[in-house]
């Protein structure tokens, strides 16, 4: 059955002629829960060829009255694919789309993140879903949208193909996009910001109510009272009842609540190419490279940072740290990520426990898709060097729980690519070792065995290396992105806690059962987060319909993780905004604690601290986790949130 055609569908279809500009606008509205429209190209422009082979470039002019992501299908006779556009709310912008993103893999980057995220200058877009094919032969072109959190219209007023780029850009005067304080000029919310005597009200008023309350903190590292452990001075694990805690140095039971991005690593956005996007550019809060000159047009920028200028002084370091630790002491919040934060407290009383990520080790020279030449002696003898360096400082530190050896390794259920990749790269020890094997039968099982060995050998040498560095810490494993498949689960040995990075509403308690009969280890979520597409701002990875449903999300996610026996904590990313004009790799998540003008979020801090105050008797057992599911969207809501159209990194 052919589909149905909405009004809206067949004025867009109009509107895709190769180049030719429209007399007017036209709007497309979004009403409903998923909207799929297909037509063919012939019904668009008998002048747009059905033969797209020597066309590099979709060129689209369109104006969103929606952060929200939607996706853009070609569909040919090799198939259907399509790719998620994140477009800038209420601008005409030319989005010079390249269609390589449509004909070619995911890439090799290192990790799941850097994969699957392409930056722009106009918008940006998510290359994991919707495959990839030759697009030569297109017939048809589809539209999706997923879920809007409210009724969104999209006006569309000139299509064309391009063999060379012709470049993004905002168009009609739209920019600045960016005002002063970091914001996004295009949209309007209740307090934004309007003026540097509102924001230090704002900030003045914030201090004064900055106290623990609902939440207390029994130890001095937040773990709970009633009955102690052993004690060894620094955190360990241990299965209690049949329910797994961390414990922490003093012999207190920890459930770890922890946050990325709590440290004083700042968001930045570059500027490069498009300083027009920006009202002013603070020098003063921009990014110089190590060891380069400074220069104003090229050095990415955090107004977070210029913010904390305001507030604190050009030393303003040590203030923020304060703040940020008395925020989630507060808050209720007992986890952060690194050392930093501790490390600018000095001798203050409000130190954080922490847990370590140790980089360099997928970005090893050489590394294909996050695998390094694990058989070069080079290799070994690189990661007992940094495994030194990185975590002989901190052996001793009773305030660190432990470290992650890795993060969302991109290769699970890519193994023949990955094979392929290391085949066509330059000579190294992991190639011949593969050329060596395949030469004796190059099978899908066979690339799937050495893959798996060479993860093996990368597990042995690191887990290795971290112990000799660092005996006292626990080896937190890699943060596995998406969902790996069981024989990946069951090569992830040599760790005390397997940890995972878990999207949804709430950890999918069938894959954790089953990670939990593969590994009989304590599992601690490294990462989940739910946004708004509100603000300029995209969603994130799983989406709320406002902020006071974010809230919602957040207590659902932490009170259902912690009914859990086996899991120990749970790590929300990220500790601030990403800025509206994206990070390096082109994300502008709405999924801060605070945003840009360090301002928390009232509905997720009120939330979050009664979920934190009941947390023990949750994961004891004595209390169940609320049933108040979030609403995605005030036209319905999935009854996963893999639905909401981004599987492959949930």
């Amino acid at each position: 059955m052919a589909p149905r055609r909405t009004r809206a569908a067949v004025a867009l279809a109009a509107l895709l002629s190769a180049g030719a500009a429209m007399a007017g606008a036209v709007k497309a509205e979004f009403a409903r829960d998923v909207s799929t429209t297909q037509w063919p190209l012939s019904e668009i422009d008998a002048a747009l060829p059905a033969d797209w082979s020597d066309a590099r470039f979709l060129v689209v002019e369109f104006r969103s009255s929606t952060s929200q992501r939607f996706e853009l299908g070609l569909v040919g006779d090799e198939g259907a694919v399509s790719k998620r556009i994140h477009p800038y709310a209420n601008v005409w912008v030319r989005a010079a789309i390249p269609l390589r993103f449509y004909r070619e893999g995911l890439g090799d980057a290192d990790e799941l993140a850097a994969t699957v995220n392409q930056p722009r200058d106009s918008y940006w877009i998510n290359v994991e879903a919707g495959g990839h094919g030759p697009v030569a032969r297109v017939r048809a072109l589809s539209v999706t949208l997923r879920y809007p959190a409210h009724a969104a219209s999209i006006e569309i007023r000139k299509v064309s193909l391009a063999k060379t780029d012709p470049g993004d850009a905002i168009l009609d005067g739209g920019t600045p996009l960016i005002d002063d304080f970091g914001q996004y000029v295009h949209a309007d919310w209740p307090d934004k910001v309007a003026s540097r005597e509102q924001l230090v009200r704002e900030w003045r008023e914030e201090e004064r109510m900055l106290v623990p309350k609902s939440v207390v903190r029994p130890s001095r590292y937040g773990g709970f009272a009633g009955p102690k452990r052993k004690a060894t001075g620094f955190f360990r694990v241990e299965k209690i009842d049949g329910k797994w805690w961390f414990i922490d140095p003093e012999g207190c039971r920890f459930w770890s609540l922890g946050v990325n991005g709590a440290g004083l690593a700042p968001p930045r956005t570059r500027i490069l190419g498009r300083d027009k996007s920006f009202a002013s550019i603070p020098t003063a809060a921009q990014i110089v490279a190590p060891g380069a000159q400074a220069d104003p047009l090229r050095d990415p920028v955090s107004f977070f940072v210029a913010n904390q200028i305001l507030r604190f002084g050009a030393d303003w370091q040590g203030g923020a740290a304060l703040l940020t630790a008395r925020r989630m002491r507060a808050w209720g919040l007992n986890t952060a990520y690194g050392p930093d934060l501790n490390d600018s407290l000095g001798g203050a009383p409000t130190k954080q426990p922490y847990v370590y990520p140790l980089p360099g080790w997928q970005r090893a020279p050489g590394a294909i898709m996050g695998l390094p030449d694990v058989w070069s002696p080079e290799f070994a003898r690189r990661v007992d060097a940094e495994a030194q360096q990185q975590l002989a400082p901190h052996r001793d530190d009773p305030w660190m729980i432990g470290y992650f050896i890795g993060n969302e390794p991109p290769w699970p259920e890519r193994e023949s690519e990955l094979v392929d990749r290391v085949l066509a790269g330059p000579e190294s020890t992991l190639k011949a070792r593969f050329k060596g094997t395949l030469a004796k039968g190059d099978t899908p099982a066979a690339r799937k065995q050495l893959v798996h060995a060479a993860f093996s050998k990368y597990l042995e040498i690191v887990n290795a290396a971290v112990r000799r560095a660092d005996p006292n810490h626990l080896n937190l494993g890699i943060r596995f992105g998406g969902t790996p498949p069981d024989d990946v689960i069951a090569l992830a040995r040599g760790f005390d806690v397997y940890s995972m990075n878990k999207y949804r509403w709430a950890p999918p308690k069938e894959f954790i059962d089953k990670v939990y009969a593969i590994q009989n280890l304590p599992i601690l979520i490294g990462e989940f987060h739910i946004g708004v597409p509100e603000r300029g701002l995209a969603p994130g990875l799983v989406q709320a319909m406002n902020q006071s449903e974010r809230a919602v999300a957040y207590s659902y996610y932490v009170e259902h993780a912690a009914e859990h026996p086996a899991i120990i904590g749970t790590h929300w990313y990220q500790w601030i905004d990403q800025p509206a004009t994206g990070r390096f790799d082109g994300e502008n998540y709405n999924i801060g604690w605070i945003d840009v003008t360090d301002r928390p979020y009232p509905e997720l801090v009120a939330a979050a601290k009664a979920t934190h105050a009941k947390i023990e008797d949750i994961h004891s057992g004595k209390v169940a986790a609320t049933t108040r599911k979030p609403r995605a969207s005030e036209f319905g809501t999935p009854e996963d949130s893999i639905y909401l159209g981004i599987p492959a990194i949930q």
